[in-house]
């Protein structure tokens, strides 16, 4: 059956709004009330499924699933037992080229003989907690982008924009997507050089999102979204480095705050600028806003809404963080073990970003794939200055009942014109895996809990 690419519907007056980069009227409270109906979800999804294989929303599972163990830690998830319907490979993908995103075509074209996509039967069966859906649905007429696109007003503990109606109200969802109040682990990272040689980096790594706070709701014109700690463990070259500090809500009076502990000179210094395109220790494969697909300022690009777009991409990954995976089966050259990686067909919001003139970045365009029913990017082109297509992210996520929502797990980003890629957030054979939404407080992210994490 040939497979057709599958757009929403729009009048053309409509679809031309998506690319407006102003400010937009509120969401009308009857466009509104249809969120949580017969049709939306209560973040904006549509309910149905697709004839070509998007399941149809049941929102049947809250915070647990039929046989969970535990109240915390790994576990397989409700589909360990399925088996892929199909597999796509360099020789068969012309017959899916119309779900493939331009990125997956590019890994078939770099490693045709490795690289891999096992796609399983889709499902949309994890609804976000009632909080969300209630602070969602007062956003939804209430929230504004202002301050040229630096800033939003809104609240905390749910999403922004469920109608979106430009590229930077969908952006700013994907900003402040799905984020658990805080995170904690020892993450592993591996940085795959072409001829398959592995370097190690390991790192504490915590962050604490005040809009995510289940017990307080913040306005997003308080000062502070969230704070992070970034503490070296590996390499030895750069061990005892830690960085800290907090991202603001609004960007139109400050940037991404930082301070690093340099062992060298066993002091703490205000970092310089660490947003939008700074290198990411230890290998600089990847940039800041990379994270999660993409995050921090969108100040730098101007947004369009390209439409909502059926693809196969990465989904309920549970496998691949699994302790039971060791890294000498997961990390292999080219691109990770296909064999744990899960594929299922999904409607995603593709946004684009083209960089404003006269401003700096190395990526001249950026088109993310955002997922409709958390607004989470699973996957993101990145290209250079020529507009070829250089760096690939694919994001892995599972459902934590820890936290009630998906979390990222395994971030896989690759360099197509090197030929490498770093896997980032591993936590298989880390000494801690992931703990979520215990509490912290911000002493945990100072300058002085960097002096003392880096001794």
């Amino acid at each position: 059956m040939k497979l057709q690419l599958f757009l929403v519907s729009c009048a053309a007056a409509a679809c031309a709004a998506l690319a407006v980069p102003a400010a937009q009227a509120k969401v009308p409270a009857d466009k509104a009330a249809e969120l949580g109906g017969s049709r939306l979800t209560c973040i904006g999804a549509e309910k149905a499924g697709t004839p070509d294989g998007v399941a149809e929303y049941t929102g049947k599972y809250q915070g647990t699933w039929p046989g969970m163990k535990g109240p915390s830690g790994f576990e397989p998830g409700p589909y360990a037992a399925e088996k892929p319907l199909f597999s796509i490979t360099a020789q068969n993908q012309s017959k899916y080229a119309d779900k493939l995103t331009d990125g997956e075509k590019a890994l078939f074209a770099k490693y045709p003989q490795t690289y891999r996509m096992d796609v399983y039967p889709s499902h949309r069966d994890f609804a976000p907690p009632n909080f969300v859906c209630d602070n969602t649905k007062k956003n939804a007429v209430t929230s504004e982008v202002i301050h040229d696109g630096k800033g939003v007003t809104g609240m905390g503990g749910g999403y922004l924009f469920p109608i979106p109606q430009s590229g930077l109200e969908a952006i700013w969802n994907v900003s402040n997507a799905g984020k658990v109040w805080t995170e904690a682990c020892i993450c592993d990272i591996a940085d795959v050089y072409a001829g398959g040689s592995v370097a190690w980096g390991r790192e504490k790594f915590m962050d604490m999102a005040l809009g995510s706070d289940p017990k307080n709701y913040f306005s997003y014109q308080d000062h502070i979204n969230a704070y992070f700690y970034d503490g070296f463990l590996l390499p030895e070259r750069q061990k005892g480095f830690v960085a800290v500090g907090y991202q603001p809500n609004d960007y139109s009076n400050e940037g991404t705050m930082s301070w690093q502990y340099l062992p060298g000179v066993r002091r703490v210094r205000q970092a310089p600028e660490v947003g939008f395109d700074y290198p990411v220790p230890p290998a600089g494969l990847r940039t800041v806003d990379d994270d999660y697909g993409f995050n921090g300022s969108p100040e730098r690009y101007t947004w369009k809404i390209v439409g909502k777009k059926e693809y196969y991409l990465p989904y309920a990954n549970f496998r691949v963080n699994d302790p039971a995976v060791k890294y000498k089966d997961l990390i292999k050259e080219g691109t990770v073990n296909p064999d744990y990686l899960r594929y299922e067909a999904h409607r995603v919001w593709v946004i684009e970003g083209t960089l404003k003139q006269g401003v700096r970045h190395i990526y001249a365009k950026r088109v993310i794939y955002a997922d409709e029913d958390s607004w989470l990017a699973l996957m993101a082109d990145n290209y250079d200055n020529r507009n070829q297509l250089w760096r690939v992210a694919l994001i892995t996520y599972h459902y934590s009942q820890e936290s009630g929502s998906w979390h990222r797990g395994a971030s896989i980003y690759h360099d197509l014109t090197a030929g490498t890629y770093e896997a980032g957030y591993l936590t298989n054979e880390s000494t801690q895996w992931w703990r979520l939404n215990q509490p912290m407080n911000a002493s945990q992210f100072s300058p002085s809990a960097a002096a003392q994490g880096g001794h």
